[in-house]
């Protein structure tokens, strides 16, 4: 079957999926906006789209989100219509929606099947953990009608979506939920996945910090990572626990993962980071020789800091499910995670680590002191969150075959 593939920065979540169906036997495109593709990729052919313009100056703000997706569904059909005048047609396209590149493609190929990557459906400010949005108290917008109004435009390319959309693929049971029935019934979950073998504990395993020490499982090391340093991961929580921590644990190393740009949420104050902001807050309360900007580590680094981690802190609104959580656990680790969406579908407190409300510094504290105290416990835990990451989400006995199951049944439907 030909199946195409659409991510403005393919392969993104499709890394794994279009290689293996490539090897399937399936004839794999992708349109895309990235430039420094190899073409082909994992055998994938490699079609490229380009924008023709940015957004419109003076446009509303709450419409700026929107045009900016219908200018890159516009590009992204330009560019799929040459491939028509070649006589090429897709049996199924498998998008990530959230860019808006998919949004006009069906009118052009109205016999493909379209299958959504649902990565996360936003909702307006709910009461308690119902999302993200209106979560942290402490950054509430001015004007929460405003914002819900603004939300409400930012998930209409998604409900542009659902009626042409055939099928679609979840990571977690929680993000599948955020979508609105009955297009939620057409979700199926099954999480990207990740490569257990490679990440898995390593008692041998080292990291040399520059111009710092060289840490070892013997080491008391303290992981904390973020894509980006910022609230949405919890940082403001995690650096305000760490001057009592750091006192009660006079030997500990605390190494932070992350950039200073933003993934989600608000922007820091200008001119600022929002590393810099909280960092700012604590640093004369602390022994500064011991906590580690690690900025984005290569790979096999970041595999080796999750192997020498004795605890590994991870702290999320309800939201989309970091991969470095699943990935600690693989290697491991002993987890302090934050009683949040999704969260507790990858940590169940006392069995695969310890959970707190994400706002409860004490609580946490205490369990990362808990787990450092207690080698048993950790290990127990450490031992039980790695085989729970096996036989839940390992990549290749696991979730790409599901994956591929799921596009596959898209085939069969368009065959019928």
């Amino acid at each position: 079957m030909r199946i195409l593939f659409i991510h403005q920065n393919f392969p993104g979540q499709f890394k794994h999926l279009a290689p293996a169906l490539v090897e399937r036997g399936h004839e794999v495109a992708t349109l895309t906006l990235r430039t420094n593709l190899p073409r082909p990729w994992g055998g994938v052919a490699v079609h490229r789209y380009a924008l023709s313009r940015g957004n419109t100056a003076g446009l509303h703000p709450w419409l700026v989100d929107l045009e900016s997706k219908v200018l890159r569904a516009d590009a992204c059909l330009q560019a799929a219509r040459k491939l028509a005048e070649e006589g090429y047609a897709p049996d199924v396209i498998v998008a990530h929606p959230g860019w808006g590149e998919s949004l006009f493609l069906r009118n052009l190929w109205p016999r493909a099947l379209l299958g959504l990557y649902c990565e996360y459906h936003y909702q307006g400010a709910m009461p308690g953990e119902a999302s993200d949005v209106g979560f942290d108290a402490e950054f509430a917008v001015a004007d929460p009608v405003a914002d819900a109004s603004r939300l409400r435009l930012k998930t209409a390319n998604n409900w542009l979506h659902f009626d042409q959309a055939h099928a679609g693929l979840a990571p977690t049971q929680w993000q599948a939920s955020t979508f609105p029935p009955p297009f939620a019934q057409r979700i199926t979950v099954a999480h990207d996945g990740i490569d257990t073998a490679l990440l898995a504990p390593n008692p041998s395993a080292s990291l040399q910090l520059e111009g710092g020490p060289l840490l070892t499982a013997d080491n008391e090391v303290i992981t904390f990572v973020n894509r980006n340093i910022e609230p949405y991961r919890g940082c403001h929580i995690f650096m305000r626990l760490l001057p009592e921590l750091l006192r009660q644990r006079p030997n500990a190393q605390v190494l932070i993962v992350g950039g200073t740009g933003v993934s989600y949420g608000a922007a820091p104050p200008e001119g600022r980071t929002w590393k810099d902001v909280f960092w700012d807050e604590v640093r004369g309360q602390l022994d500064e020789q011991r906590v580690h900007f690690m900025g984005h580590l290569r790979y096999d680094h970041f595999v080796a800091m999750l192997q020498i981690s004795r605890v590994h802190v991870y702290l999320s609104y309800p939201f989309v499910l970091s991969w470095s959580l699943l990935e600690a656990m693989s290697c491991g680790a002993a987890i302090v995670a934050s009683d949040t969406a999704p969260v507790r579908e990858a940590i169940t407190h006392q069995r695969t680590g310890l959970l707190a409300p994400f706002f409860d510094q004490a609580a946490l504290r205490g369990h990362i002191v808990q787990l450092l105290q207690d080698a048993d416990l950790r290990q127990r835990l450490g031992a039980a969150a790695r085989a729970h990451a096996v036989a839940t989400y390992d990549l290749q006995t696991v979730c790409l075959p599901a994956q591929v199951a799921w596009v596959e049944g898209l085939c069969r439907a368009h065959s019928v």
